[in-house]
């Protein structure tokens, strides 16, 4: 079995088999546009519309293989799941989400951004859609390559707004919901982060900074595991399946609160069972949350599947509405061709090409064992449910990777701090006392967050002291923040993030002019 997930996770992210991945995308392409092309036989604009469908998968392709990395990557770098296994869950969540609870009409004016009734006819209304559609592909497409995971939602909102100011001017644009959209880059990331960290700092001051963790372990872990369900039962009602069942969001708790209080039984016998045998560390700890982690990461995916897919299937199913009743929309119902196509593209997308962003997302920011993913996984569920009853603004992506930031600092933090107390003790003792204090020294070095803490009790209890200047010292920290958080990650996804709207913006405005030279 291992031999065999090994072989999968390696034809998912080998470079020799780039080729073949953009071949089977490609023919995934052209089965899209034969078949809508036969479907709009005798349809005026038919070419048009299987062109826009042949968009729209793309778009769809660059969805599954950005924003769905979000949902699984931290399962992904915490151990907790396989690549291939993620790979395999999320593409079958994330088409299910689509299909299930994706809806039959669909707001093609994403956040109403724009007024349609300003566009003068419908050709002017199909040229923007189409233009928006490309342009938020094109971005994200090129936001993947630079391994940067940026929003969905953002990319097709900008392509929109570029393309109807191209269309109908300035005055065409809602400039409240965008500056509304604008404040979510910051709102965003920082509850995703604040809310990952608070819960992680609860999590080591409750349990793994214990002497005993096992029995404390008892204790909080059930009732961790309860909250994340409640959050998620609450989530999936508000979020996933309020197109098929309508709940209002007392409802949605109460689901959450009945699903949480089964979970939270469940798993205090569970955790009662692995106590006798269970290792008597953080690592210990770390393994009662694995499958929290697993469901977790089906159930963000089938979330996502259900909200998002309307990025790609949106300004599609406009498209295919004016071509057939000659008229501008802003609500087209869904044909079930076009829901295949966003489906279907958010599956293979995810499985050709998303396995670059899982692993950025996942192991390249920060390092995260089970318990920092199921921290995060938990404050993007909480998140969002804040958020919504607030009437905020907030990107599922921005989220996400606000969580993995917000623990990298707080371990960080934390890291830092005790070198601080190691540096306190430094200069109170003599050069004979600290080469002594070698070995422990080296120990300090090489330990993980949880580990130092001892040591420096250990140091404070036998007054012992380490030799280092003070540029040494500096120096030490700087690599301790180095190995908490990669800062050019930060840097680059930041910088993707602000330009997402205007880049695609931009690019849309161009499209449109360019299609509509050509067709006219």
């Amino acid at each position: 079995m291992a031999k065999t997930q090994g072989f999968l996770d390696s034809l998912l992210t080998s470079p020799s088999t780039e080729r073949y991945r953009i071949g089977i995308s490609l023919l995934f392409l052209l089965g899209i546009w034969l078949f809508v092309a036969q479907q709009a036989a005798g349809l005026s604009g038919g070419m048009l519309l299987a062109a826009a469908a042949v968009i729209g998968g793309y778009m769809a392709i660059n969805i599954g293989a950005n924003d769905v990395a979000n949902n699984v990557g931290p399962a992904v770098g915490s151990g907790a799941l396989s690549l291939g296994g993620a790979v395999l869950i999320a593409a079958v969540f994330e088409a299910g989400g689509a299909l299930i609870a994706g809806g039959d009409v669909v707001s093609t004016i994403k956040g109403g951004i724009i007024d349609a009734g300003d566009l003068s006819d419908t050709a002017t209304f199909v040229w923007l859609m189409t233009a928006a559609l490309l342009a938020g592909a094109l971005w994200l497409n090129l936001a993947t390559w630079m391994g940067a995971p940026v929003s969905t939602t953002h990319s097709i909102v900008g392509g929109v707004l570029g393309a109807g100011i191209a269309a109908g001017g300035w005055g065409i644009a809602d400039w409240g919901v965008m500056a509304k959209i604008v404040a979510s880059w910051v709102i965003s990331p920082v509850m995703g982060g604040v809310l990952a960290a608070i819960f992680l700092f609860a999590i080591k001051k409750t349990v793994l900074y214990r002497d005993n963790v096992v029995p404390a372990a008892r204790i909080f872990v059930p009732w961790l595991v309860a909250i994340m369900a409640w959050a998620f039962g609450t989530y999936l009602m508000v979020k996933g399946v309020k197109k098929v069942v309508k709940v209002d969001f007392t409802e949605a708790l109460l689901i959450g609160l009945a699903l949480a209080a089964m979970v939270f039984f469940a798993m205090r016998s569970l955790v009662g069972r692995r106590a006798a045998t269970m290792e008597n560390s953080s690592a210990g700890v770390n393994s009662l949350f694995t499958w929290p982690l697993i469901f977790a990461a089906a159930l963000l995916s089938f979330a996502h599947g259900a909200n998002d897919v309307a990025n790609a299937i949106g300004p599609l199913a406009a498209i295919n509405d004016a071509l057939s009743a000659g008229a501008v929309v802003t609500a087209a119902k869904i044909p079930l061709w076009v829901m295949l196509v966003g489906a279907l593209g958010l599956a293979v997308g995810l499985m050709l090409f998303g396995p670059r962003l899982i692993k950025t997302v996942g192991s390249e920011i920060t390092e995260l064992d089970k318990t920092r993913a199921f921290c995060i996984a938990l404050s993007a569920a909480l998140t969002v449910i804040i958020a919504s009853q607030l009437g905020l603004p907030v990107s599922s992506t921005h989220i996400a990777i606000g969580g993995v930031f917000g623990v990298g600092f707080l371990r960080e933090y934390l890291k830092s701090n005790y070198a601080t107390q190691l540096h306190n003790i430094i200069e109170k003792h003599d050069e004979e006392e600290r080469k002594r204090l070698q070995p422990f020294l080296d120990d300090f070095r090489n330990a993980s967050v949880e580990e130092m803490e001892s040591l420096l009790k250990k140091a404070k209890k036998n007054k012992n002291n380490v030799p280092l200047s003070k540029s040494e010292r500096k120096r030490l920290k700087k690599i301790y923040r180095e190995e908490m958080v990669k800062r050019s990650h930060l840097t680059r996804i930041v910088a993707a993030w602000i330009i997402t709207v205007p880049a695609s913006a931009i690019m849309a405005a161009i499209l449109f002019f360019t299609l509509r030279g050509l067709l006219l």
